[in-house]
C-alpha cells in the first residue's frame, strides 16, 4: 500500500486514518507497512535532477502569476473570438492566438531561453515530446493514443523543490516494482503525460488499465449526492465488508449470470478482459441486496455484536436482551438486507414491560380474543419443553383442541407478544422471548385491557 501523500495540505492524518481503516474494515490489509510517498522526496528530486541531466527535463522561470495572465489572455481572446463571430465577422486570427494561449503549455524556457535574473526561482519542468504521437496499449481501453503537442511540460519539482504528484508516482512505481496499473478512465491523461518520465529515464513502464467511473442512477458522473461517500459511510450504514466488495466488483465486470461472488472466488475468476469500457451505474436497491445475501451466510455471531451495536446507538442493552438477540439472530439476519434493517426488526425483543399497545390494535381486542388469549396463557404456563418445535406443536394442538382457526388465537397472542411490531412466526417470537417473558407480556395485556373492550 502506497499513500499518496505528496499534496501535503490535502493529506491529513484524518484523511490518511480513514483510507487505512477503510481498507482494513473491508479486509485488504497490507503484508508490509505502507509506503508514504512524502517520505522518499528525496529520491524524486534524485530522478528530477536525472532527466535534468538527461536533457529530458529543464529550468522553467515562468511564475504562477504570469502563466494565470496567460490564461486570463486566452479565455479573454476566447471570449473575444465569439463575438465577432455573432456579428459576422472573421474570428480566425483572434481564435488562433487564444488556442495557442491554451494549448498545452510549452514553456519558453525549453529551448535555452536566458533567466530574468541568476537568482530567479523557478520550477524543474519535463520536456514534453516535441512531435508524433504517444501510444499506450491498454488493458481495458484498448490502444490508445494521443498527439505529443497535447502533451504540457509537466512541473517536476516545484518552485520551493518539493516534488510533485506526476513526479512522485512514476517513480514509486518503479521502484516499488508495479507491474500493473489499473484505475480510474478519468487518469488516462496523466498516463499520457507519465509515460515520457518512464521514457526519459529508460525505465520499463508498467502496464494500465483505465477502467470506467461509476456513474449515479441518472447517467451523471458520481457525486454525494448520488452516494459517493467514502467508505466509512457504508459501513455506518450497515453493509458488510463481503456486501459491498461484492457488489463492487460487479460494477463493470461480471463472471457469466453470478451475483453473489465470495472473495475466494473473485481472486479465482477476476481478470482484465471482463471489465467494461462503459461506466457503471450506482445502484442502491441492488447494493442492498447483494448485501442482503452476504448477511444470509455470514457468521451469526458477527452479525449479532454488528446488530447489536447499532440498537445501543439510541440505548443500551443489558444482558438478558443481548441474548435474545443473539439467540434470534440465525433466523433474523436472513430478514434484513442491511444491520440498521435487521436491528428494526429486532426491536420486539428488547422493548420494555409493559408494551404499549397502540389504539388501533387495542381496539380489535374483543371479549372474546381477550377470553381466547388468557386461555392460551394458562395452556402455555403448562409448558416445561420450551423449544422452536414444542412451541410450534402446541400452538396447532391448542387450535385443533379448541376447534379454532389460526386467526382467532394468532392476533391477539401476536399483539401481546410484539405490540404490533414487525416479528416472525409466533412459535419462534415465544421461543427467543423466553416463558417467563412471554407469559409476563401476556399477562400485561390481559391486567390492563378491560374485558368490554
Amino acid at each position: 500500500m502506497r499513500i499518496e501523500d505528496t499534496d501535503l495540505k490535502r493529506s491529513t492524518q484524518d484523511a490518511i486514518d480513514a483510507i487505512l481503516e477503510g481498507m482494513n474494515w473491508l479486509g485488504l490489509s497490507p503484508d508490509e507497512p505502507p509506503i508514504y510517498q512524502s517520505a522518499r522526496k528525496d529520491r524524486h528530486v534524485e530522478v528530477a535532477n536525472a532527466l535534468l541531466e538527461r536533457g529530458h527535463a529543464f529550468k522553467c522561470f515562468m511564475t504562477s502569476e504570469e502563466l494565470a495572465t496567460r490564461r486570463e489572455k486566452g479565455e479573454a481572446l476566447r471570449q473575444e473570438a465569439k463575438q465577432l463571430a455573432a456579428a459576422g465577422s472573421d474570428a480566425t486570427a483572434v481564435l488562433a492566438e487564444a488556442n495557442a494561449l491554451l494549448a498545452a503549455f510549452r514553456s519558453p524556457y525549453r529551448d535555452g531561453l536566458k533567466p530574468p535574473a541568476s537568482d530567479a526561482p523557478y520550477t524543474v519542468r519535463l520536456r514534453a515530446p516535441d512531435s508524433g504521437k504517444i501510444r499506450l496499449p491498454d488493458d481495458v481501453q484498448g490502444d490508445v493514443e494521443l498527439a505529443s503537442t497535447e502533451i504540457d511540460d509537466l512541473i517536476l519539482l516545484r518552485a520551493d523543490g518539493t516534488p510533485t504528484y506526476m513526479l512522485a508516482v512514476v517513480v514509486d512505481d518503479h521502484d516499488m516494482g508495479v507491474t500493473q496499473v489499473i484505475r480510474g478512465d478519468d487518469h488516462l491523461t496523466n498516463t499520457f503525460r507519465q509515460l515520457p518520465i518512464f521514457h526519459g529515464m529508460d525505465w520499463q513502464a508498467p502496464s494500465y488499465a483505465h477502467i470506467p467511473l461509476i456513474h449515479g442512477p441518472d447517467g451523471a458522473k458520481l457525486s454525494k449526492r448520488h452516494g459517493a461517500l467514502g467508505v466509512e459511510a457504508y459501513r455506518n450504514m450497515g453493509y458488510l465488508p463481503e456486501g459491498l466488495k461484492n457488489y463492487l466488483l460487479r460494477l463493470g465486470w461480471s463472471h457469466g449470470d453470478d451475483e453473489i461472488i465470495t472473495e475466494e472466488q473473485a481472486i479465482s475468476w477476476f481478470d482484465l478482459d471482463a471489465v467494461n469500457k462503459a461506466p457503471a451505474r450506482m445502484d442502491f436497491e441492488k447494493l442492498a441486496f447483494i448485501n442482503g445475501e452476504h448477511l444470509k451466510t455470514a457468521d451469526t455471531s458477527t452479525v449479532s455484536s454488528l446488530v447489536i451495536s447499532e440498537i445501543e446507538k439510541t440505548s443500551p442493552l443489558d444482558e438478558v436482551k443481548c441474548n435474545r438477540v443473539t439467540t434470534a439472530m440465525p433466523d433474523l439476519k436472513a430478514r434484513g438486507r442491511t444491520i440498521p434493517e435487521i436491528a428494526n426488526k429486532s426491536e420486539f425483543l428488547i422493548i420494555d414491560r409493559p408494551i404499549d399497545i397502540p389504539a388501533k390494535a387495542r381496539k380489535k381486542l374483543s371479549r372474546e380474543a381477550l377470553e381466547i388469549l388468557g386461555d392460551v396463557k394458562d395452556h402455555l404456563s403448562h409448558v416445561d419443553d420450551w423449544k422452536e418445535d414444542t412451541l410450534s406443536q402446541f400452538i396447532s394442538d391448542y387450535c385443533q383442541s379448541r376447534d379454532l382457526g389460526m386467526g382467532k388465537v394468532g392476533p391477539q397472542l401476536r399483539t401481546a407478544l410484539t405490540g404490533g411490531r414487525p416479528a416472525p412466526d409466533l412459535h419462534l417470537i415465544l421461543y427467543w422471548l423466553g416463558k417467563d417473558e412471554s407469559l409476563g407480556r401476556i399477562d400485561d395485556l390481559l391486567t390492563n385491557t378491560p374485558m368490554n373492550a
